[in-house]
C-alpha cells in the first residue's frame, strides 16, 4: 500500500514536493520504500557509509517508522538515514522506558538522482515481544533538512501543537496481522 506524508503546518519546505511510502508486511517483516520527490540536490544528506547502528540520526535528514501492536502502549522507533545508518529504540509507553532492542540489522538501500531519493528498508520484528501474529499500528515520518539547515517535519498524521512523532495520534496506519 502507498501512503503519503504531509508537512507539519508549522514547517516550511521549499525543497520537497512530496514524500510517499510503500508499506508491505510479511509475518514479522516490514518492508518500507520512502520516495522523496523534489530538489534533491538542495537537501543536506549525510554521506554514504557502511550500514550500522548510530544515534541522533533524527538531527538531520532521516526517515522513520514507529510500530506498535494494535491497542498497545509499547512501541518501537526505527530511524533510517540516507547514509544507510540506522537506529532502533523500544519504549514501554509514550517516550518512557527507552531501550535499545536486540534486532536484526535492517537492510537499507538508497538510490538518489536530481529529482528523487528512494530509501528501501527491510525490518525484521521477530525478536520483539508482542509483535508476532497481531495487527500493527504504524507512524511513518520524515525529518528533512535542506542545505541552509532548515528542517521540516513530515508525517501520516500530526497531533495538535509542535511536531511530535511519538504522539499516539501519529500511529495512523493499521497493518493487519500476517
Amino acid at each position: 500500500m502507498r501512503e503519503t506524508l504531509t508537512l507539519h503546518p508549522d514547517s516550511r519546505c521549499q525543497t520537497v514536493a512530496r514524500i510517499g511510502v510503500d508499506v508491505a508486511r510479511s509475518g514479522t517483516a516490514l518492508a518500507l520504500t520512502y520516495a522523496i520527490e523534489g530538489l534533491i540536490a538542495d537537501l543536506r544528506l549525510p554521506a554514504a557509509t557502511a550500514s550500522g547502528r548510530a544515534d541522533e540520526l533524527w538531527r538531520h535528514t532521516c526517515l522513520e517508522a514507529f510500530v506498535r501492536p494494535k491497542g498497545g502502549s509499547a512501541y518501537c522507533e526505527f530511524n533510517l538515514a540516507p547514509s544507510t545508518e540506522w537506529a532502533a529504540y523500544r519504549f514501554d509507553d509514550y517516550r518512557a522506558g527507552m531501550a535499545n532492542p536486540e534486532i536484526e540489522a535492517p537492510r537499507i538501500a538508497v538510490d538518489v538522482n536530481a529529482a528523487r531519493l528512494l530509501l528501501r528498508a527491510s525490518l525484521s520484528l521477530d525478536r520483539l515481544d508482542g509483535f508476532a501474529g497481531v495487527a500493527w499500528e504504524l507512524g511513518l515520518t520524515a525529518v528533512i533538512e535542506d542545505k541552509s539547515g532548515l528542517k521540516s517535519y513530515w508525517s501520516l498524521r500530526h497531533p495538535a501543537g509542535r511536531p511530535d512523532f511519538h504522539h499516539s495520534d501519529g500511529f495512523a496506519l493499521e497493518i493487519p496481522a500476517a
